[in-house]
């Protein structure tokens, strides 16, 4: 396993990270659906100690999965090993009994109930979800304080600010001033890191980490979901009903992952190494944090990062998914 820096900072992680938002399970917010099919925990364990018995050393997790559920999973699958691992998580989704999530009395709040979630003195990345600050950025300011203050009292090491649109990321980051930006990125769509584009200028300009979830677009680019044959999502899984995983949509995909697997292989493990190395290949991206439901997938997610792509595999992917 190989490790990248993150920022400025001398803090080291895999490559190959993992994604917990799954160990959140079927969940709700505010009357929206924002989880995943749940999980079975001693699966997990499984796939969680063979990453770490594989040299993966982040997970990446929120109080918003499962409303504390997956940062509470985490703790108990950990136990001791969590302490030499790094750990990040994020407050942002989860309003609670707050007018908005970024009131700095429930950023403190939210932390330390993370704190005691994960059974940590500290937390080493700890992200804003998002990039809705309140009307006219109405919290930002405090917002960022309270961090600060956090960092200070060493309850945090670094800060990471998460959006989903580069607006946000040129709006908030010259004031949050953050170590780590996430967001998603995979083949399908790599706005936020490809050359050129406003955010990857400020990564490197401001010498920031790029951490990239969805790296595999939530399992289509593992060919996963046939038209016609997509799962009956439950409710509180947030997938029921997304565009993205329409018989329109699959069909315009098929196309362009025959092409994938004509030039990389049709298994998952060469599908995900395509994929994961696709991101892996722009110097700013840390570390891809895909997500996992049990050993099987944690093994073909570590295994992907074993073998980097040439730049004539990146030309290529790049090209099949042009347009």
């Amino acid at each position: 396993m190989r490790y990248r820096k993150l920022g400025k900072s001398d803090i080291s992680v895999s490559e190959i990270s993992m994604g917990c938002w799954t160990m959140g399970g079927l969940n709700w917010v505010n009357g929206n659906a924002n989880g995943w099919a749940n999980v079975d925990e001693a699966e997990v364990a499984r796939a969680i100690d063979f990453a770490i018995d594989h040299g993966v050393n982040h997970f990446d997790n929120a109080d918003v999965y499962g409303n504390g559920k997956a940062e509470r999973m985490l703790a108990r699958i950990l136990g001791a090993r969590s302490n030499r691992l790094v750990i990040a998580t994020k407050v942002g989704h989860f309003p609670g009994t707050a007018e908005h999530a970024y009131e700095p009395q429930h950023i403190r709040h939210q932390c330390e109930q993370s704190l005691v979630n994960l059974k940590r003195d500290y937390i080493d990345l700890y992200y804003f979800h998002h990039g809705d600050f309140g009307p006219e950025d109405r919290y930002l300011d405090p917002a960022i304080q309270t961090l600060r203050d956090l960092k200070r009292e060493g309850k945090i090491r670094l800060i990471g600010q998460s959006a989903y649109s580069s607006a946000d990321f040129l709006r908030v980051v010259p004031k949050v001033e953050p170590d780590v930006l996430q967001s998603w990125a995979h083949c399908l769509d790599a706005q936020f890191i490809l050359p050129g584009t406003p955010v990857r200028r400020l990564l490197d300009e401001r010498q920031m980490s790029f951490v990239a979830f969805s790296p595999l677009a939530q399992g289509l680019l593992l060919g996963k979901y046939q038209p016609g044959k997509v799962p009956d999502f439950e409710p509180g899984d947030h997938r029921r009903g997304s565009d993205r995983f329409s018989d329109e949509a699959l069909e315009k995909l098929a196309p362009k992952l025959s092409q994938l697997k004509e030039r990389f292989g049709e298994s998952p493990k060469e599908l995900a190494r395509a994929a994961l190395q696709y991101l892996l290949a722009v110097p700013a991206v840390a570390c891809v944090i895909p997500g996992f439901r049990n050993l099987a997938q944690a093994e073909i997610n570590v295994g992907a990062g074993e073998t980097p792509l040439n730049e004539a595999e990146v030309a290529a992917i790049t090209r099949i998914f042009a347009g």
